[in-house]
C-alpha cells in the first residue's frame, strides 16, 4: 500500500434490503454513521442503481478519497454466495465511481458487533433496524482505518 493519503472515506456495508454508509474524517482517525439507503434491485443492466448513484453523490459531496466496502466472509475465512454478491456489487460501483477506489475489506461480524454496540445502549427493535446498517458501516470503516494506521505506523519503526 501507499504511502498514507489524507482524506475522508466512505464506508459501506452492503445487504439484501438496505447499505449502510459511513464516513471518516479527513484525518482517517474516527469513522461516524452517514446514511441508510434502499437497495436498488430494479435497475436494469445499464442504469446505474439508485443507491450507487446516491454513493455518488455522497462522495462528491463529502470530497471522498476512497470507497472501503464490507466483505462478508464467514467465520471459517471463506467467501459465501454473500461474498459473491457483496463483490458484484463492489465491482459495479467501482465502475461508477470513476477515478475514486473502492477497497474490499474483511467485514466478519461487524453486523453483529454494531447490533450488541446499539443494545448496549438502549438501541432495539424497529429503532435499532433503522441504524444498524449504518452502525455495521462504521465498524467496517473503522477497522480499515485502524489497519492502515497500524500499517503506516510499522513502516516508520
Amino acid at each position: 500500500m501507499a504511502e498514507w493519503s489524507r482524506g475522508v472515506r466512505l464506508g459501506v456495508d452492503v445487504g439484501q434490503v438496505r447499505v449502510g454508509v459511513s464516513r471518516s474524517d479527513p484525518h482517517g482517525i474516527l469513522a461516524t454513521p452517514l446514511v441508510t439507503l434502499a437497495r436498488d434491485l430494479t435497475a436494469e443492466p445499464d442504469v446505474v442503481p439508485a443507491d450507487m448513484a446516491e454513493l455518488v453523490r455522497l462522495a462528491a459531496e463529502h470530497e471522498a478519497v476512497g470507497i472501503v466496502v464490507g466483505l462478508p466472509v464467514n467465520l471459517a475465512g471463506k467467501h459465501g454466495p454473500a461474498a459473491a454478491n457483496v463483490s458484484a456489487y463492489a465491482t459495479r460501483l467501482a465502475d461508477v465511481m470513476g477515478p475514486i477506489p473502492v477497497t474490499l475489506t474483511d467485514e466478519r461480524m461487524s453486523t453483529v458487533v454494531a447490533s450488541r454496540r446499539l443494545a448496549e445502549r438502549g438501541v432495539r427493535g424497529k429503532r435499532q433496524r433503522a441504524v444498524v446498517d449504518q452502525a455495521a458501516a462504521v465498524e467496517i470503516l473503522q477497522s480499515w482505518l485502524d489497519a492502515q494506521r497500524r500499517r503506516t505506523d510499522d513502516r516508520r519503526s
